[in-house]
């Protein structure tokens, strides 16, 4: 995407380690573009909330199907215990 100046409402400043900056900067002479431009676009690439949620309903329809407990709260209780196992 090409970028005027008059299209730029906010300065951002960020700190790069040496990898990371020389990475952008290699980046950046390949395209004969700024080092700003670079991480602009890299910004551009990234999903956008809608994306993300069409993404994930799509691995859960593929999803096999799974057998599950006749009893609503039995399978209430497998659900508890695995989110509370994820964030132990």
């Amino acid at each position: 995407m090409c970028y005027c100046m008059c299209m730029l409402d906010h300065r951002v400043q960020i700190l790069l380690d040496d990898e990371r900056y020389e990475k952008v900067a290699r980046e950046a002479r390949r395209r004969h573009i700024s080092v700003a431009a670079v991480i602009r676009d890299a910004l551009d690439r990234l999903p956008t909330d809608a994306e993300v949620r069409r993404n994930a309903i799509d691995v859960i329809l593929a999803a096999e199907p799974m057998p599950l407990p006749d009893d609503p709260a039995e399978l209430r209780r497998e659900l508890d215990g695995a989110r509370d196992r994820s964030h132990a």
